[in-house]
């Protein structure tokens, strides 16, 4: 077999945009939206300013954009919406409440539930709020039962992962390969087409996550977690009738032991007397100290005083009403990319902000260079305040609470939100509606019925997730207008000459792995459906298997942090390494891949 001929001049700068685009997506510096843009623009205003004539007449620049208006996008779109009116209503609350549980009976067990119940709703929904919703719960329920997190919180997050492999839903990948090979002409998958082939490989892959994994990997101490004797900032108020009215502050902290910290004092409505030693305490006085829950107990017990959240308040609180909580920046928040000085979250939220962990650094409170820190998506900050102000992020969509004692609020609308969920699966799983039409028709029934307001479904929505989708699709499409398609197709085969079909599928599968692992799974997917297609074109055999090895190569996203957005959740919330998802991705990846292509070369008969 001869290499193949060098293809038009078009094509030729179409794969050289290609290789162009895939390098710059993997770029950390340089946003996913603006790089998406790029390609986009230069696609349709190359074409415009040098116009191309195909087998099929001249190509209109302005059907680039076609991707805005694409039924996968759509989907994607609509399914964020409907996922993220779980997440408001509570909805899920139920399971991680019954599997919380479950942790203290049994947590060997509880683990293996945990990730058949984590790959189960990633099915029919973005993992995102699935992985949110279920770090707190994890690491609470470790902690009570004595064990470390780390070898939870990873194997459950690459398990929701390997759920979303399952069906047409599973993940914008899933849709976006199903829809391109369709609008190439081939028989559109059902829901369920390729559920089997998962469900096969994802048991293997199951247990590896719950017998192996969780032993390959160091012990982690998530950053909120770091620090043992975190301190909090609280008032002791000293009323009429103390035993310590009358006497100097430097009495009170004998009194109390001298590890008590007092930062001043206040007394009436606005007066702020330093703490001297040799100042008389007055009743009404309220005390502003530092220290750690326990001691801030002990300090209470000790001097007799009534402990307040706030030199305001008019009534004393437990030291329950003062949290720490870990909160992720979410990727439609306003703050992603503000400086912390600039992000203004005692004000906005009434938090105060003790430390950001991001990419798997910790700067603290006490570090010059924390307000100079600039906010990205997936940076976990470790804020403390009161209850009711880390309730309140629950209905907020700027920051999501990762680890709090907070419950998550319960909406009476929690089971009309999972009934207008099943019903959106149910009529595109018996074909009584496209998955596009039964999302949007979904999300006109959420929003109608008060399951999430249109601010909360903006919010919903990643501008980076619609930009990577709109470009690869252009780019797709040129790829096959050119015919730069077909010529990969020929390198491909020219490359695997003499192989078996087994072996170039094993193979076209292996190099989607790879690929997602280090750019955009979307990007990966769209482009390597048209070349997928034409190689089994030009072997004379079925589609299918093909598409599938493209479909399934794209979601094997386990082996880097930055080849899924859960991955980078999972990192900063459990404290994990780079190498952490080498170690554990690399044997599943290659578990899945040998499972996988046995399939698929076993029910096609390859």
């Amino acid at each position: 077999m001869d290499f193949p001929q060098i293809p038009n001049n078009h094509a030729l700068v179409m794969l050289l945009m290609t290789g162009m685009a895939l390098y710059i997506f993997s770029r950390e510096k340089i946003r996913l939206e603006s790089s998406s843009l790029a390609i986009l623009v230069l696609v349709v205003v190359g074409f415009e300013l040098f116009p191309f004539e195909g087998a099929h007449g001249a190509i209109e620049p302005m059907t680039f954009f076609h991707g805005f208006g694409h039924e996968a996008l759509i989907a994607v779109c609509a399914l964020m919406i409907a996922g993220e009116a779980l997440v408001r209503t509570g909805a899920l609350e139920p399971v991680t409440r019954r599997l919380a549980r479950l942790w203290k009976w049994s947590p060997s067990f509880a683990l293996l539930l945990t990730l058949i119940v984590g790959a189960f709703c990633s099915a029919f929904m973005n993992n995102t709020p699935i992985v949110v919703l279920m770090l707190p719960m994890l690491i609470g329920a470790a902690l009570r039962s004595k064990r470390g997190t780390s070898g939870v919180l990873l194997p459950m997050g690459l398990a929701t992962l390997i759920g979303g492999m399952g069906t047409t839903i599973g993940t914008s990948t899933n849709l976006l390969v199903v829809s391109v090979a369709a609008d190439m002409g081939m028989v559109r998958f059902d829901m369920f087409d390729f559920l089997l082939p998962v469900v096969i490989a994802g048991s293997v892959a199951i247990l590896y996550l719950w017998l192996i994994a969780p032993r390959m990997i160091p012990e982690r101490t998530p950053p909120g977690l770091q620090l043992s004797n975190r301190e909090f900032q609280a008032y002791l108020l000293f009323t009429r009738g103390n035993p310590m009215i009358g006497r100097s502050l430097a009495d009170a902290i004998h009194k109390a032991g001298e590890g008590l910290r007092v930062k001043c004092i206040v007394r009436d409505e606005h007066l702020y007397i330093s703490p001297l030693p040799d100042v008389v305490i007055k009743p009404g006085d309220r005390i502003q100290v530092s220290a750690t829950v326990d001691m801030l107990k002990e300090y209470e017990a000790l001097l007799d005083a009534r402990l307040l959240a706030g030199p305001d308040s008019p009534d004393a609180v437990s030291v329950g009403d003062l949290q720490l909580a870990e909160v992720v920046v979410t990727g439609g928040s306003r703050l992603r990319g503000l400086k912390v000085s600039d992000a203004r979250l005692k004000a906005q939220y009434g938090l105060d902000l003790l430390a950001v962990h991001c990419g798997g650094d910790i700067v603290s409170a006490s570090m010059p260079a924390l307000n100079q820190t600039e906010l990205q998506a997936s940076d976990v900050l470790l804020v403390q305040g009161k209850s009711e102000d880390i309730r309140k992020l629950k209905a907020g969509s700027e920051l999501l609470v990762l680890d709090s004692t907070a419950d998550l609020q319960k909406s009476s609308r929690a089971p009309l939100a999972l009934l207008i969920m099943a019903a959106i699966v149910s009529l595109a799983a018996f074909g009584i509606l496209p998955i596009a039409m039964s999302a949007l028709l979904g999300c006109m029934a959420l929003i109608g019925t008060g399951c999430i307001n249109w601010q909360q479904a903006s919010r919903a929505l990643s501008a980076q997730v619609i930009m990577i989708i709109v470009a690869s699709l252009a780019l797709g499409s040129a790829l096959m207008m050119t015919g730069g398609a077909d010529y990969l197709a020929q390198v491909f085969l020219f490359l695997t000459a003499g192989l078996s079909p087994a072996w170039i599928i094993a193979f076209l599968m292996l190099l989607l792995a790879i690929l997602t692992n280090v750019v955009s799974n979307n990007a990966a997917a769209v482009i390597g459906t048209p070349i997928a297609i034409s190689i089994a074109q030009e072997l004379g055999l079925p589609l299918e298997p093909f598409v599938l090895a493209v479909l399934f190569g794209a979601n094997l996203s386990f082996v880097t942090p930055m080849a899924y957005k859960t991955n980078l959740l999972v990192m900063n919330a459990g404290g994990y390494k780079f190498n952490d998802f080498v170690k554990v991705g690399t044997p599943l990846t290659l578990l899945m891949w040998v499972v996988l292509t046995l399939v698929l070369v076993f029910a096609y008969s390859l």
